[in-house]
């Protein structure tokens, strides 16, 4: 049966439509200029096809139309890659060209997959649009992204500029040429790009990082020798903001997340800052703040490895290593010598974030994110300076990039206790919930990370269940990316804590996904899923979902062969269910509840082996009454 006549339009227009606007992008001005300039010709041949179709009275099979659809969402990954790489940091997609090719070969592909399932013979089309569409087809077929990008020139001239301290003057001649970067402006251009960069990386970009800016320096020297005539002023404006260099993530104190300089282990094995864990063990805390799990002992072990490492990362990076760690104290403005606290900047950032333009927002939070992850003193500072309120009215933000870049900000402010407060009373919860219903999918992962960390203090968790998170909470849980998935886990775990998020919670319907998430063990998200079980299980509605869900045999398996921590949990979410209940009691014992205890009893934690004794003498109390029934 034909397609009816409004889906022909309708396909079809948007067929001419997109190939309207591939054709027009504009030219490439960077390596990719040989395969974009490629594929958006390729392209542009396609649309004789769809417009002779279009204007012609032959109906078209739903067959037909679903390859013409298949087609349009192979076009919109093509017209996204080619906007893509013509846009951002040239210097960046240089160091990543394979990547970027192994892309352009993906979407080559995939349209030559497409017009491989047209049947051309059978379209009313004239003979001049089928040998042209044939020819087409044709080149897709032979088209190989690797060899389009082969530059060996390229290749070996970045390997060289890399390697060598001072390279040949002509080899940077011919990188600049080829990159486009040949004049001050495409410099400073180039700059921005980077500084955009970093900002949407939070700051990471591990190796790249160093390369680029040496890139940029020695390209920047060539300019110059090109064009002595240029202000050299001009050129000092071309350095990257962020002199200041990230701290690796594995160097930070998880508690104070700053640079550790007397790191020591725990009985876990997660390492902290030594003045940072005996300030938390000092406060009579049994658990690891990382990982929550119970310390077997409270002797700290010095960590000299990671020690030495760090004191090579501070010399190879011309940093002092602090004199005192004082991290887990906030201090005031001004107080390191390390610090990027600069009242004047932050001043100047302020007013940007008032302005009305939506650009210099979107940069001056930006930066303000960044400043706010890298120390302490930046986050005093940069509450103190008034910087919250304007953050929280960003949230609601019409550009997405701005979005994220001001609710990441807060998160980052809201590691200091005091901004936490700060943060709330600004009316940020019901926005940041906003955020996490709507905003970008990294927004969205960054928004819950905020309410975890707002959470900590027991008022807000109220506030943050009754703003409507834990529903936006569990869809994220549900749908996000590994890393997403994780911070919603850990958000929605803090606030059900507080009695009224556990009904919250249940009613939401997240009791299901969490059982998924135990049957899925190479999902990632069992160690997550039994501690959120284990926590809802303590209430009467979690009990009965949990029990309605058909927990009993995956809760048995984890028992037997999860981790202490998930045999822990298990045999906790196993007892809640089993008090009271003979049915799931029995259930449990059928599937071999009684060895698998037995065993846990023996060796599991210390809470585990009361959860499982108890466990044990329920099943034979049931035994026992079940004897006397029997003689």
């Amino acid at each position: 049966m034909g397609g009816s006549e409004s889906s022909k339009g309708v396909v079809l227009g948007r067929l001419v439509e997109f190939i309207k606007e591939i054709s027009g992008l504009p030219e490439c001005q960077n390596f990719c200029k040989r395969v974009y300039g490629n594929l958006v010709r390729r392209v542009k041949l396609l649309s004789p096809l769809f417009e002779e179709l279009k204007d012609s009275d032959e109906s078209l099979s739903d067959e037909l139309l679903e390859s013409f659809e298949s087609l349009l969402v192979a076009l919109d990954s093509a017209k996204t890659l080619l906007k893509s790489v013509n846009q951002g940091s040239k210097l960046y997609q240089a160091l990543r060209r394979n990547d970027i090719a192994d892309k352009f070969q993906q979407v080559t592909e995939k349209i030559e997959a497409v017009l491989s399932e047209i049947p051309y013979y059978k379209l009313e089309i004239s003979e001049e649009v089928r040998e042209q569409i044939e020819l087409v087809h044709a080149q897709f077929k032979r088209a190989k992204a690797q060899t389009e990008f082969a530059d060996i020139q390229l290749d070996m001239d970045m390997a060289m500029v890399q390697k060598v301290k001072d390279p040949d003057p002509a080899i940077l001649k011919r990188l600049s040429e080829k990159l486009h970067l040949r004049t001050i402006n495409d410099l400073r251009k180039e700059s921005s790009e980077l500084h955009e960069l970093l900002i949407t990386n939070g700051g990471e970009l591990g190796d790249s990082f160093e390369m680029i800016t040496s890139l940029l320096s020695k390209l920047r020297d060539c300019v110059l020798t090109e064009n002595p005539e240029v202000d050299t002023s001009e050129c000092e404006k071309l350095t990257i903001k962020h002199r200041s260099p990230v701290i690796p993530d594995d160097f930070r104190c998880p508690i104070s997340l700053e640079l550790m300089k007397d790191p020591v282990i725990v009985s876990t094995g997660q390492t902290y800052e030594r003045s940072c864990i005996q300030k938390w063990l000092d406060a009579g805390h049994k658990t690891c703040p990382k990982t929550q799990q119970t310390l077997v002992h409270t002797a700290l072990t010095p960590n000299y490895v990671l020690k030495s490492l760090i004191a090579l990362w501070c010399e190879s990076n011309g940093i002092e290593l602090p004199k005192k760690q004082g991290s887990c104290r906030t201090k005031k403005c001004g107080g390191s010598s390390h610090s990027d606290c600069d009242r004047t900047a932050i001043s100047a950032l302020l007013d940007k974030l008032a302005s009305n333009n939506i650009e210099q927002q979107r940069a001056a939070a930006g930066e303000l994110r960044l400043l706010a992850k890298r120390n302490a003193d930046n986050r005093v500072c940069i509450a103190e300076a008034g910087a919250i309120p304007p953050l929280v009215d960003l949230l609601s933000s019409s550009d997405p990039r701005t979005q994220e870049h001001a609710v990441t900000a807060l998160l980052n402010l809201s590691i200091n206790e005091s901004n936490k407060g700060t943060i709330v009373n600004a009316g940020a919860i019901p926005d940041i919930v906003d955020v996490l219903k709507k905003g970008s999918m990294e927004a969205r992962e960054n928004a819950a990370a905020t309410l975890f960390s707002l959470s900590v203090l027991d008022e807000n968790k109220v506030q943050i269940g009754a703003a409507g998170a834990i529903p936006a909470l569990i869809k994220l849980l549900c749908e996000g990316t590994p890393r997403g998935k994780k911070d919603a886990a850990t958000a929605i775990f803090n606030l059900s804590i507080y009695q009224g998020n556990k009904a919250r919670a249940v009613k939401a319907g997240i009791v299901g996904p969490l059982i998924q998430f135990l049957k899925d063990a190479g999902g990632g998200m069992v160690d997550e899923a039994l501690a959120i079980l284990a926590i809802l299980a303590s209430h009467h509605e979690g009990r009965v979902a949990i029990g309605q869900a058909g927990p009993i045999p995956i809760l048995v398996e984890v028992i037997r062969t999860g981790s202490p921590r998930n045999r822990e949990n298990a045999a906790a979410v196993l007892w809640s269910l089993c008090t009271g209940d003979p049915l799931l009691l029995k259930l449990a014992k059928e599937h071999g509840a009684e060895a698998a205890l037995q065993e846990l009893s023996e060796n599991g934690t210390d809470r585990a082996k009361r959860k499982a004794g108890s466990i044990l003498e329920l099943l034979q109390r049931i035994e026992g009454d079940d004897n006397l029934r029997n003689s």
